[in-house]
């Protein structure tokens, strides 16, 4: 994590000192001199967060281990980019992950349930500290993903 927060702020670094500049296929330069907001980086961590439970409650524990790895890199960003995150909400996060990441691969529903419902809390706590308490998240009662199986491969077949 430490080096991702090390990158992540040599990075923000040189774009502050120039726009970062990329190529497309056609040769044309684009620019790109803004980081994603806040807002859109912890829209793309609710995202994972949803996922994450669909595959828990499927039991593809590939595809929960995927999305937590996704939703840890999505907070370890934010608190990169954004310092005016207290260190604390951050650190207060790393336990839920952990738990969540043992329960996966141990591909134990009950502790994946109990440290869900923990990352749930962090989420929320994290929330209320910065005074946005107005956001808060639960465990979600219906997929948003109608396009996305969260059934295991293994499973998916042997239901045809």
């Amino acid at each position: 994590m430490k080096y991702r927060l090390a990158i992540a702020a040599f990075l923000i670094g040189i774009s502050s000192m120039q726009p970062a500049a990329t190529q497309s296929s056609k040769g044309a330069t684009a620019v790109n001199a803004h980081p994603p907001t806040l807002g859109d980086i912890m829209a793309m961590v609710q995202s994972r967060h949803i996922k994450l439970w669909l595959a828990g409650k499927q039991m593809n524990w590939d595809l929960a281990a995927y999305e937590l790895t996704q939703l840890r890199a999505g907070l370890e960003d934010a608190a990169a980019l954004y310092p005016r995150i207290p260190v604390t909400n951050v650190t207060t996060m790393a336990d839920p992950v952990d738990s969540l990441a043992a329960a996966v691969r141990a591909k134990d529903r009950e502790k994946f349930a109990k440290g869900y419902g923990e990352l749930t809390a962090g989420c929320n706590s994290c929330h209320q500290s910065m005074g946005m308490s107005f956001v808060a998240i639960q465990t979600p009662a219906v997929s948003p993903f109608s396009d996305q199986s969260f059934v295991p491969p293994k499973k998916q077949q042997e239901s045809k």
